[in-house]
């Protein structure tokens, strides 16, 4: 009766666990964005692909997923998470052993000197099976907190993915900027040669001075040396983006006839939605989870502990008798330990435990607080680079008129060159600056969509088998 009631007492000691459970803490969450959005189910719903719809760069995010080695080193982390998880779960369990060992030797001659009984010998053949009892939960806690940290490495990659994507595309973006740009310097650098050359010819027959042909010529280098400066950034830029997709560098395969991604409807759904969709978000309150574990094992530690183990075999003194059903040993050994003075070592284990667990509460309600910003940059971005476009495209067209009458006008005689150069200045910076504002515009999306922690919707892979 009393080995029955031992076992009963091991197995309800056995379901005690020391240390907060771990409950997501209550974050006050806005009703609605500052900024003014389209009705209807968040734009992170969406498939990447659906949002991204130029050909060229949705090839690139697909190689980019396959190849990219930031991803492929996320990948590895969650291999490591799930490893350690179980090895760390494996202390919950029994773990058995197996021995053999074998002496022979004059063991008396070596403890009496001149005393000789002749040579003996011993085998052994056991199992010994070893367990630690979970008394307080210290195995329990140690498996929930690698649990929490192999679910944080999965959502790490995920941020990881949604980051790459969002990379690939702003940077596809700015190489159809810089295309344009390029182009707008080319066509002027065109137009200014071609003027130049009138003008010197003018020159020639003691029409216009020398100042003129000067001033041209200094035209004609500023769009010279803006097209050499853009000729760097898009190599920098392809370098860039074939690291991007885990390529040596080389030419990018692109559209190069401008940026002709569609403009899609911008809802962002409810802030409380960033919660359970920002990957950040969610791989900090795992991380939050997994260290709220760590202080119960802090406090398991300061608490008597069991173990048991138990040994089985054969023993002789003939290796032919060793399996002989008279050579059987066992025997069955508790340790408790309970410790009593560590100079208050394992209250202040408790202490850092706690304290590091406040860091991790801060860091997460600090995560979204920056998404919430992140949104609302984002949302902010797009509605003021429109209006700012329409205002950038009537400025180029205002630049354009004024630049041919600007011309007829001194061809006329009526004015000087200074007043021809100044206008056609004004066209040339602000069509790169349309040029950079509509590549802007298109970015907010792309800013917006990895905000909401769009991005990383994929097939589900087999579920993660990580026990209950």
């Amino acid at each position: 009766m009393s080995r029955r009631l031992s076992v009963l007492l091991a197995l309800v000691l056995a379901g005690c666990m020391v240390g907060p459970d771990y409950q997501r803490p209550d974050i006050d969450t806005p009703d609605g964005y500052e900024q003014v959005t389209e009705p209807g189910d968040s734009i992170a719903d969406l498939d990447w692909w659906e949002i991204y719809s130029d050909p060229q760069m949705r090839e690139l995010i697909e190689l980019a997923l396959e190849n990219n080695k930031e991803l492929a080193i996320a990948i590895a982390r969650i291999e490591e998470a799930r490893a350690r998880y179980g090895f760390v779960r494996a202390d919950l369990y029994p773990k058995v052993d197996a021995q053999f060992g074998a002496t022979r030797g004059d063991n008396i001659g070596q403890l009496i000197p001149g005393a000789n009984i002749g040579i003996t010998e011993n085998y052994v053949l056991a199992g010994r099976v070893a367990w630690e009892v979970d008394l307080f939960g210290k195995l329990r806690r140690s498996s929930e907190a690698a649990r929490g940290e192999l679910l944080a490495t999965e959502e790490a990659r995920r941020s990881v993915m949604i980051t790459l994507i969002a990379d690939v595309a702003a940077a596809y973006l700015l190489l159809a900027d810089l295309d344009n740009r390029y182009e707008i310097a080319r066509r002027t650098l065109d137009a200014r040669k071609e003027s130049t050359r009138i003008i010197e010819a003018r020159f020639d027959k003691g029409i216009v001075p020398l100042l003129d042909v000067n001033q041209a010529q200094i035209q004609e280098a500023v769009a010279a040396a803006q097209m050499h400066s853009l000729e760097r950034d898009v190599i920098q830029v392809e370098n860039q983006l074939n690291v991007l997709i885990g390529s040596n560098p080389g030419p990018i395969l692109r559209n190069r006839t401008g940026m002709q991604l569609r403009e899609p409807v911008v809802p962002a759904g409810l802030p409380s939605e960033l919660l359970e969709r920002r990957p950040d978000v969610r791989q900090a309150e795992q991380q939050l989870a997994a260290q709220t574990a760590r202080i119960g094992v802090a406090q398991a530690l300061r608490l008597p502990s069991l173990s048991l183990t138990g040994t089985l075999g054969a023993a002789s003194t003939d290796l032919s008798d060793l399996l002989d059903g008279d050579s059987k040993i066992w025997d069955i050994t508790g340790n408790l330990f309970a410790p009593l003075f560590a100079a208050g070592q394992n209250a202040r284990r408790v202490e850092v435990e706690r304290a590091r667990t406040e860091q991790l509460l801060n860091q997460y309600e600090l995560t979204i607080l920056r998404a919430f910003q992140e949104v609302e940059d984002a949302l902010a971005e797009i509605r003021t680079a429109r209006a700012e476009a329409l205002a950038r495209k009537a400025q180029v067209d205002a630049a354009h008129s004024a630049s041919t009458l600007s011309r007829a006008r001194y061809d006329g005689g009526v004015t000087n060159y200074l007043e021809v150069l100044e206008v056609e200045r004004s066209l040339f910076n602000a069509q790169l600056a349309e040029s950079a504002i509509r590549r802007q515009q298109l970015t907010g999306f792309v800013d917006l969509y990895k905000a909401l922690g769009g991005g990383w919707q994929e097939p589900e892979p087999a579920a993660t088998n990580t026990g209950p």
